[in-house]
């Protein structure tokens, strides 16, 4: 499903408004947070999970803490 958004000027910084479809299928509303992520694919946007927010911050820890080992791996 392809559907565009605008950005809009907010103050200083820009805000996208989502077609309320869009907000329909993510079962969210004003107000609430959604979570960005970055793949191969690009850029996701999913409601916020305060578990899932929990475990990328753990995994970011661990990629952090083992960048030279992870490196190695990926040769």
């Amino acid at each position: 499903m392809a559907t565009t958004a605008k950005i809009i000027a907010i103050g200083n910084s820009a805000g996208i408004i989502l077609p309320k479809e869009t907000l329909a299928r993510l079962n969210v509303e004003k107000g609430d947070t959604l979570y960005i992520t970055e793949g191969p694919q690009g850029i996701r946007l999913v409601p916020f999970d305060q578990d899932f927010a929990t475990q990328m911050e753990a995994a970011r820890e661990v990629m952090r803490e083992n960048r030279d080992v992870l490196q190695r791996l990926a040769e």
